[in-house]
Parts: structure tokens; C-alpha cells; sequence
């Protein structure tokens, strides 16, 4: 039998093709055991339940989770402050601890986040499934351009694919130009990073005449940002590439919890084995009918050293009720992640999202990359676009018919006018990690 094939049969029995009866049983499970850990020797939770008259004996099925308070990223970053420099939110002695990652600061002050030996296990677990969920084998070779810093970023995803015995390349220090020769050299075929980072290579490769959907890549894991979940995003990756590719969720303080599987394009499972996850009205806090849009609030149930109990994510999902291709019976996310909370501005009275955005501008191949702006004018919000367009769009004229093709495009879609523009070639940044487009200026 060879490798690929014992590996198929060998992951009928992994946790992620559990029952649904067998997932619930886990999770509770873990969840009891967590609190008894964490009820008394974990300040932050002990301090934020008291008063509550919670004890871990009052939690004896699922639904009882939504009798503690919930918690948000404010009370997080305000603990760090209060608790420098990792927090209160530690079960054990800081001794204990052996691994420190920080949050990107996308949406605030970065945080330090520290794990146990246990807890960082726990998070290579959770990448274990999901390689097993987009179908990569044991011969794939990975490949991790990312600067290994401080940031989590990737590092749970190289880490775990190192004990599942895969061939794992660092990509850190160096020029997009040199990370491009090293995954053709090396035969890479997966490659985990941001979406805007694969665009961002294959850029490169189009200015360096490198072909790569010649090259042997057949997998992109992106996570990190929006892009993802977002069809003509994903489709020029996809073109770009030669290759499928697949969107993941998580995040520093949570874990990577969440992934589109092979066998359904478009959606995404979240990792019910080792989180619990509800989607709740965002105003109320209850939980809203199934297939109902709302708030994903997760709980994670391994990281045990520093974990996120009932948490709110400020992320807007809606449950896919009809069965998954793959027969798993997780949670699964149509369409992805569909937006963020506290990203939504209202333009002349529509509601709108980054990402939906980014859904109409990357459908133009024109547009190289662009950055939107977002500030008062008469009280009333106003959104300014500027887009770069790529090298062959030289002349005035053409770069008129983009901005009127831009625009009339957001007006259809979106229902408003905005202000288009263009800029030089190369006027824009280009990004690494997470690439930031969009700015609400006060």
C-alpha cells in the first residue's frame, strides 16, 4: 500500500470524522475539565466569574455554557494593560510557559500571548486536522514565506506539519524574487500564506517570467485576512497558481479553528473537536435560528494554559444547514467568514464591508492593488477609492475607462457612488503578512 493510500484509511479514524453525538460528548468532556482547571487557579477567569455564582458543577450539558458572561477583546487588551506583560489570563506559573506569539494589532495594540508546552501541542493538533481536510498527503512539501517573527502567523502550521513528517521550508528573510526560486528548486506543492501575499508572488513571478501554474504547487492555505472567502480573490490566486486554493480561520488568542474543506469549495468547517462555537445576535447575545446570520463566540477547549471562554469574535457567519460533502458532521460556515463586526460603515444608508469591496475590485484585472478610504464629509460618511492600475495600462484614457468601470461596478453592486482614482504604478504598498487596504480617517 503505498504512503497516500494507508494515510486515507488511517484518517477515517481521526477526530474530525466523529459523530455528531461522539463531537458533543467531547466537547462537553473537555469543557468540565477546563473549568474545574481554570475556576480557581486562573485570576482573570476567576475574577471575571465572581459573583456569577458559577462553578464548574453548574455546567452539565452544552446549553449551559451561555450561563457565563461572554468575553470581548477590549477586556482582553484592558487586562494586558492592567497585567503587564502577558496578562492575568495564565492558569499556571509564567515558568511553565514556553511559548510567546503576539496578535498583529490589526484592530488595536498587540497582545502577548503565552502557551504551555501542552497548550502549543494543542494548537499542532488542531493543524493536523486541518491538513487532513484539505486533503494533503504525506509526500506534499510545504512552504512557509512568512518573517517568523513574533507574530503567531504561521508558525502553529509549520510546526505541525514538521510532526505529521511532512518536508516543511522556511520562508523568512528574504525577497519575494528568492522565496519564489526556493519553491521551484525544492518542488514545494502546498504553501501557506496570506492572500495578499500570493498575489503579491505571483506579481513577482509575472515580472520575473516565472510560469507558476507550471510549477508543482497544487495547495495555497491562506488565512490572515479576508481574500480567502472572496470568489474573484480566490479566483485569481487560483489562475495565478495553477493550484486550489483553500481558506483558513483563526486567530492568535483562539487558535486556528477553521478551515474550507476539499470536498466543499466556498464554505468553511470549524473545528467543533476542539472548540465549541455559537453564532449569536450580536445585539441580544441569543442564539439566532439556524441558518440565521450572526456573531461567531468560540470557546476553545485545548489551550488549557490560557484559554478564551466564550469569546466573541466580532466575526459575521451564517450556518450552512445542508449536509457537507465530506460527511463530517462540524459546524459548517457558508460562505466563510462574511465580515466583520466593526469593519461595516454605512454609505448613504447601505451597509458595507471591506470585503465586499474587494469581491467587486479583484473581478478587474487592471487593478494591480488599491487602498479605500473612509471619512466625514457634511456628517455623512464618504468613501474614496484609489486604485493602481497594472504596468500596460498606460494611457490617460485607459485609466478613465477603469475608474468608470470601477465605479458604475460599486454602484450596481453596492448601491452608492464612491470616488475613484488612480495612482502610479508602484504608488501602493505591497505586503507580507497582512496587507491593509482599508482606513477610516477621523
Amino acid at each position: 500500500m503505498n504512503p497516500s493510500q494507508n494515510f486515507m484509511n488511517e484518517s477515517q479514524n481521526m477526530p474530525e470524522n466523529q459523530n455528531r453525538e461522539a463531537i458533543e460528548a467531547r466537547q462537553l468532556l473537555r469543557l468540565q475539565d477546563l473549568l474545574k482547571e481554570v475556576s480557581t487557579a486562573n485570576p482573570f477567569w476567576r475574577n471575571k466569574w465572581e459573583g456569577h455564582g458559577i462553578t464548574p458543577e453548574s455546567i452539565q450539558n452544552r446549553s449551559d455554557l451561555q450561563k457565563l458572561p461572554v468575553t470581548t477583546k477590549s477586556e482582553l487588551v484592558e487586562d494586558h494593560l492592567s497585567h503587564p506583560p502577558y496578562g492575568s489570563n495564565l492558569t499556571y506559573a509564567v515558568e511553565n510557559y514556553t511559548r510567546m506569539h503576539q496578535t498583529s494589532g490589526t484592530t488595536g495594540s498587540p497582545m502577548r500571548w503565552l502557551d504551555t508546552k501542552a497548550s502549543w501541542d494543542w494548537f499542532g493538533e488542531c493543524w493536523a486536522q486541518i491538513y487532513r481536510m484539505v486533503g494533503l498527503y504525506p509526500e506534499d512539501r510545504l512552504f512557509f514565506p512568512f518573517s517568523f517573527g513574533p507574530f503567531v502567523g504561521f508558525w502553529a502550521a509549520f510546526e505541525g506539519a514538521t510532526r505529521l513528517g511532512h518536508f516543511c521550508l522556511a520562508g523568512g528573510g528574504m525577497g519575494s524574487e528568492a522565496r519564489l526560486r526556493m519553491i521551484l528548486d525544492n518542488h514545494i506543492t502546498a504553501i501557506c500564506c496570506t492572500p495578499t501575499y500570493a498575489l503579491r508572488l505571483a506579481e513577482v513571478a509575472e515580472a520575473e517570467n516565472i510560469n507558476l501554474a507550471a510549477s508543482r504547487v497544487r495547495a495555497l492555505i491562506v488565512a490572515g485576512e479576508p481574500g480567502g472567502n472572496i470568489a474573484a480573490t480566490k479566483l485569481r490566486i487560483g489562475q495565478a497558481w495553477g493550484a486550489r486554493v483553500f481558506d483558513h480561520w483563526g486567530m492568535t488568542e483562539i487558535g486556528a479553528l477553521g478551515i474550507e474543506p476539499l470536498e466543499s469549495p466556498g464554505s468553511l468547517n470549524i473545528l467543533e473537536t476542539e472548540c465549541i462555537a455559537e453564532i449569536v445576535n450580536p445585539d441580544t447575545l441569543q442564539p439566532v435560528e439556524r441558518g440565521e446570520q450572526g456573531e461567531l463566540i468560540i470557546t476553545n477547549l485545548g489551550r488549557v494554559g490560557s484559554p478564551l471562554i466564550r469569546y466573541r469574535t466580532g466575526d459575521l457567519v451564517s450556518e450552512d444547514t445542508t449536509a457537507c460533502p465530506s460527511g463530517r458532521s462540524l459546524l459548517r460556515l457558508k460562505g466563510g467568514i462574511l465580515g466583520r463586526a466593526d469593519d461595516m460603515v454605512i454609505i448613504r444608508g447601505n451597509n458595507v464591508f471591506p470585503s465586499s469591496l474587494e469581491a467587486i475590485l479583484r473581478t478587474f484585472d487592471q487593478v494591480a492593488e488599491y487602498r479605500i478610504e473612509v471619512h466625514m464629509i457634511r456628517s455623512m460618511q464618504h468613501m474614496k477609492i484609489e486604485l493602481e492600475p497594472i504596468g500596460s495600462l498606460t494611457t490617460e484614457e485607459q485609466q478613465k475607462q477603469l475608474v468608470v468601470e470601477v465605479s458604475n461596478a460599486i454602484k450596481d453592486r453596492l448601491n452608492f457612488n464612491a470616488e475613484v482614482t488612480t495612482v502610479a504604478p508602484g504608488a501602493l504598498p505591497r505586503f507580507e503578512l497582512k496587507g491593509r487596504r482599508f482606513f477610516k480617517i477621523d
